[in-house]
């Protein structure tokens, strides 16, 4: 390692997963091209990496704010690349980090360029999942299995219920990230987590009308409602809940369906909504081993499927529509279409709606690795998901953004109310 080379991280080294940190090297040689990489393990002990290379200026300095990537995983300036574009050697992985105790760890080097690639210089970026003073609490509580989240301070803070439901499980990443931004999570598990079912074949809406009561009594919630963030299959459901549940006051649905999918719904043990199903057959083999399933969800407007399709207009709160127009899992943005042409047909002006052009499907919170395929548990084989990385890495910081924005302006919190609970 050569002593006068400096690999520094600004403003720190310790920051939250979904801030950004700025890469600027000193000491090289005056135009001297060198190689950057970043290495991660994510909480399956996958490794991920990426790398990139560099021509530093007059001066011998590199700022990846200022410089371009001339190859590597990215080309062009690309301040945050490194960790966007970073990739398993293996095939079809995506990158795991659901317990918001584990911290996203990077480790940045900085190697010359030719021959074996002596290493000239290092550092550590530690990401952070939960932020100073965040309360973490598993709930086991009645039927509730999750986390709570709670901001420090005593707020009142706006409540929200994160659906990060299917595929097993819980994941902790987004709601611990939120409680950091201000607001009181609770992210629950529908079934695979703690003593629930492995597997599901319906979904209750009383499990999350629970959840909802439960999270309208914390302490320092100051919201006459909850907001409700989903993705994915978890659109549907979080739908079903502004539509059906009294108390949800905004509710942000990404990349979902219009109809309830996949699984019959259920509210007071009466079957309410119907499942939209899939044709598998319709999936589309591709040259890298994964599939093409955008088009194999049964026609939702079909006379048929009437009965899967959520009635959207009895919802009293807000939406925000999210849609990634490359989306290969299924055909988000014409889901999306559909809906606002519904609410509109009502006479109803309660949402607002962004879509990202060349974006894929896991739209997460910023600066994690790209997937551009990994396993569908329905499917039972591995799917593309869709996005160009460096406009779907965009998007992502602009989603993350407009997430938080959208809740602030529509969870209305009450002081007195949270004073009356302390």
């Amino acid at each position: 390692m050569s002593s006068q080379v400096r690999l520094r991280l600004l403003p720190r080294a310790r920051c939250m997963f979904d801030e950004p940190v700025q890469v600027k090297v000193a000491g090289l040689r005056a135009r001297q091209v060198v190689t950057m990489r970043a290495r991660s393990t994510d909480d399956k002990g996958l490794v991920f990496s990426s790398s990139a290379t560099y021509k530093a200026d007059g001066s011998g300095e590199i700022d990846l704010e200022r410089d371009p990537s001339l190859s590597g995983s990215y080309v062009g300036v690309e301040p945050m690349g490194l960790l966007w574009s970073m990739r398993a050697d293996t095939l079809h992985r995506r990158f795991i980090k659901t317990n918001s105790l584990n911290h996203h760890v990077v480790n940045f080097s900085l190697h010359e360029k030719e021959g074996e690639g002596r290493m000239l210089a290092e550092a550590t970026n530690e990401r952070l999942l939960i932020g100073d003073g965040v309360s973490r609490l598993p709930i086991k509580e009645g039927n509730i299995r999750g986390v709570l989240f709670n901001p420090p301070g005593r707020g009142p803070f706006p409540a929200l219920l994160d659906l990060y439901t299917f595929g097993g499980g819980l994941s902790e990443k987004r709601a611990s990230l939120l409680a950091n931004r201000g607001f009181v999570v609770l992210t629950v598990a529908l079934y695979g987590h703690d003593d629930m079912a492995g597997n599901i074949k319906e979904v209750h809406l009383d499990y999350f009308e629970e959840a909802i009561e439960f999270l309208k009594k914390q302490d320092k919630v100051g919201s006459k409602g909850v907001g409700v963030l989903s993705l994915s299959k978890s659109g549907d459901v979080a739908l079903s809940i502004a539509s059906y549940l009294p108390g949800v006051e905004a509710t942000v649905w990404i990349n979902g369906c219009c109809a309830n999918t996949l699984l019959p719904l259920y509210h007071k043990k009466s079957q309410i909504l119907s499942a939209l199903m899939m044709d598998i057959s319709k999936m589309v083999p591709t040259e890298s081993g994964a599939f093409m399933s955008k088009n194999v969800m049964h026609n939702p407007l079909a006379e048929e499927n009437k009965a899967t399709l959520v009635p959207i207009e009895q919802a009293k709160g807000r939406f925000l529509f999210v849609a990634s127009e490359d989306d290969l899992n299924w055909d988000s943005k014409a889901y999306m279409d559909q809906m606002v042409e519904r609410l509109q047909c009502h006479g109803k002006d309660n949402f607002e709606r962004v879509s990202y052009p060349a974006a894929g499907h896991y739209l997460e919170p910023p600066y994690g690795p790209f997937c551009t395929s990994s396993f569908h548990g329905v499917a039972g084989k591995p799917v593309l998901w869709g996005g160009e990385p460096r406009s779907h890495a965009a998007a992502e910081v602009h989603l993350w953004k407009k997430i938080q924005e959208f809740f602030r302006t529509h969870l209305s919190c009450d002081v007195t109310q949270t004073i009356a609970k302390l």
